[in-house]
């Protein structure tokens, strides 16, 4: 077990990134963002991101002190809105709980909305060297190779012959370096797919390698069949620039983010259509079906346009929209300040090409 933290240490002293924006100005706060962001999103897609949100929200009472709508306006593109929602808690629990300072011990650091296990000891190894085992997905791949640990990680008891190894490999010094290597050494050579296992310092104790099935491990989550779902969405087009956007429930699919009305049945949508704006989906015309894939269905989404014939009074305010309670009229040709799920920029970007 000590030789497999020296060996993963020598090859990050080598060959580990070290460049990363997140591994330079290091504090809790800048290492909590890039973990958050890094969950289930690549290091090359989270750069820019990190970067844009440092600048706008450089430290955790910056971040505590806007509104969702700025938070997620940062978030979009990213998916899985539920983490930008639980860092702006994060950040006001932060504030208002801990006297803007993060905690430095593991129970109150989990305290935090949408900190879970994992992140609370990469946050506290990193940034304040202390001796924390992680297990994100890079460190369990690592693990189940290296000691031929069989099945789906996403099982209590697989999971708990995992955490036994994190601590079991943590080394008793040089912990920050440490947590940043073994995700770097998972994150660029024992990769799901094609593992640069010849490059491997672990190579050599690797129980997976000698067997020759890398790529058995970890365990795959048993497969089910994604439901597929049906939506439409309502692109309402008053004067000539302008669309009705609403916002969507703070919780649950694009939770706190703008989208353009929408519903499970035409019938349902004729009937608000009829009852707000005293025109029909006859009047529609279609634009082509987009199909947008979450973590746990596809969703099919039939977008309509609606030109009102007798468009409404909206009198814009500088920012280009005139809001009122969750709706809003948007007027395309300016910046929108919201938070925007993807397949929505998708169909704005067509609307404004016309």
């Amino acid at each position: 077990m000590k030789s497999f933290s020296i060996k993963v240490l020598a090859w990050f002293d080598q060959h580990g990134r070290k460049d990363l924006p997140w591994q330079h100005n290091i504090n809790p706060y800048r290492v909590w963002v890039s973990e958050i962001m890094l969950q289930q999103t690549q290091v090359k897609t989270v750069i820019p991101y990190f970067e844009k949100f440092m600048l706008s929200f450089p430290d955790v009472q910056t971040l505590a002190n806007s509104d969702q709508d700025t938070v997620l306006k940062h978030w979009s593109g990213l998916g899985y809105y539920a983490r930008a929602r639980n860092m702006h808690k994060a950040s006001k629990m932060v504030c208002d709980d801990f006297s803007g300072k993060f905690p430095d011990d593991l129970e109150s650091m989990q305290s935090l909305s949408g900190i879970g296990r994992s992140t609370a000891a990469a946050i506290l190894s990193i940034s304040s060297n202390q001796k924390e085992a992680i297990l994100d997905g890079n460190v369990k791949r690592v693990l189940s190779r290296v000691f031929a640990v069989e099945g789906w990680p996403g099982k209590s008891d697989v999971l708990k012959k995992l955490w036994v190894l994190a601590e079991q490999t943590i080394p008793a010094t040089r912990n920050a370096d440490y947590t940043q290597a073994i995700m770097d050494l998972g994150a660029t050579l024992c990769t799901r797919s094609k593992p640069r296992c010849n490059d491997c310092p672990l190579k050599s104790d690797c129980l997976a390698f000698q067997q020759g099935n890398q790529t058995d491990y970890p365990g795959k989550k048993p497969k089910k069949v994604m439901p597929e779902k049906d939506t439409i969405m309502l692109i309402i087009k008053s004067h000539e620039q302008e669309v009705l956007m609403q916002k969507r429930p703070p919780t649950g699919i694009w939770g706190g983010l703008w989208c353009f009305p929408q519903f499970d049945k035409m019938k349902n949508a004729e009937e608000w259509l009829n009852t707000n704006y005293n025109t029909s989906l006859k009047q529609a015309d279609s634009l082509p079906k987009l199909k947008h894939t979450f973590s746990h269905f596809h969703l099919h989404i039939q977008p309509l346009i609606i030109t009102l014939k007798n468009p409404i009074n909206i009198n814009m305010n500088k920012s280009g929209v005139m809001e009122h309670d969750d709706s809003l009229w948007y007027n395309i040709t300016t910046e929108f300040n919201g938070g925007l799920a993807a397949p929505v920029q998708t169909l704005l970007n067509i609307v404004r090409k016309g």
